[in-house]
């Protein structure tokens, strides 16, 4: 069975879970919101982990809000189809949508032009989760044990290494580049349509390296047959205690992540914000929940509603230094 279709099991595992879960005391009172179900946006098709894990959040915040929260799959064009029909809903609090890393900061700089603002359109309720990218290498067809060995290791190749991705423009498409521009090896990106279509080619030896999504590789990671080097956390991932950081392995300043968030259209109230907010953090702050994201390779996480947006701001500089190195267009 291959890595996706392993993670995808367990993402489904941890919805049932979470709808057998105990319900929480109610959120205290101050506004009747909500008062009927919320529409929840997600901006990728049915089955992807952003799905999975979004249902997993709806079957509690329903628990801890008494209304349900009604999953709405609007994929393409990046995710942007969907996160555009957020910003352009009633802002009532009845339409709430998760926003990503490429909504609010990298699409800007992928795209000519886009159909909503990233930061005049939306307002941040507060951060759901966090994916760290893994650097792996395959380990029946590179020599490497530690990522300065990977690094001194593809300066020596002939016509640099290779390195996949699950798209071009994508959050390891931008740091596989970023990796190469700041340690000064040669790298040819070569895109697939996901984790699911690299691994097996990295497998068989015809692809050198990949910085991923953890969620994408945990389990072959642990099978043996991917050597991971470093994550991209800021801390080491607790599901991997022996994988040392990036700035650990010799790389600092390389916390890259691909982080969500649930986001309004603009304008709603605040009072509903608030009252989303607190149920989320509630959700966070359950061990089980907590175990339940580790388990797929993220991290389950919340944030003051302000705090969301002040992180798009302050890794703005960052996605756009990736993207310029990258050269990566999506239109």
């Amino acid at each position: 069975m291959h890595a996706i279709t392993r993670r995808r099991a367990i993402l489904a595992a941890t919805v049932a879970a979470a709808s057998g879960a105990l319900a929480a005391p109610a959120i205290a009172q101050g506004t009747d919101w909500p008062s009927r179900p919320v529409r929840t946006i997600v901006p990728w098709p049915p089955g992807g982990s952003t799905d999975i894990l979004v249902r997993i959040y709806c079957e509690r915040l329903q628990a801890l809000l008494g209304q349900s929260f009604v999953v709405e799959n609007r994929p393409g064009a990046g995710g942007n189809i969907g996160i555009d029909a957020t910003a352009k809903a009633a802002p009532d609090g009845y339409t709430l949508g998760i926003a990503s890393v490429a909504h609010l900061i990298i699409n800007r700089y992928l795209y000519r032009s886009l159909p909503y603002d990233p930061e005049r359109d939306f307002t941040p309720v507060a951060l759901a989760w966090e994916l760290p990218n893994v650097a792996v290498v395959p380990t029946e067809h590179n020599p490497s044990r530690t990522l300065q060995e990977f690094i001194a290791w593809a300066k020596a190749k002939s016509g640099g290494i290779t390195y996949g991705s699950p798209g071009i423009g994508s959050t390891p498409h931008l740091s596989g580049a970023l990796l190469a521009a700041r340690a000064g090896y040669e790298a040819t990106h070569v895109p697939f349509r996901g984790a699911a279509q690299a691994i097996p080619v990295m497998l068989k030896g015809e692809l050198d390296f990949a910085l991923d999504n953890l969620a994408s590789y945990m389990s072959i990671i642990r099978e043996g047959k991917m050597r991971a080097l470093a994550v991209t956390s800021a801390q080491r991932f607790p599901m991997l205690p022996d994988v040392p950081t990036m700035a650990e392995a010799g790389v600092p300043d390389f916390v890259v992540t691909s982080w969500q968030g649930f986001v309004f259209p603009a304008r709603t109230p605040r009072a509903a914000v608030d009252k989303l907010n607190a149920a989320l953090k509630t959700v966070t702050e359950d061990p089980a929940m907590q175990r339940r994201f580790l388990e797929t390779g993220a991290q389950i996480a919340w944030s003051t509603p302000e705090a969301l947006f002040e992180r798009a701001a302050r890794e703005r500089p960052m996605w756009e230094e990736a993207v310029r190195i990258s050269g990566a267009r999506a239109d």
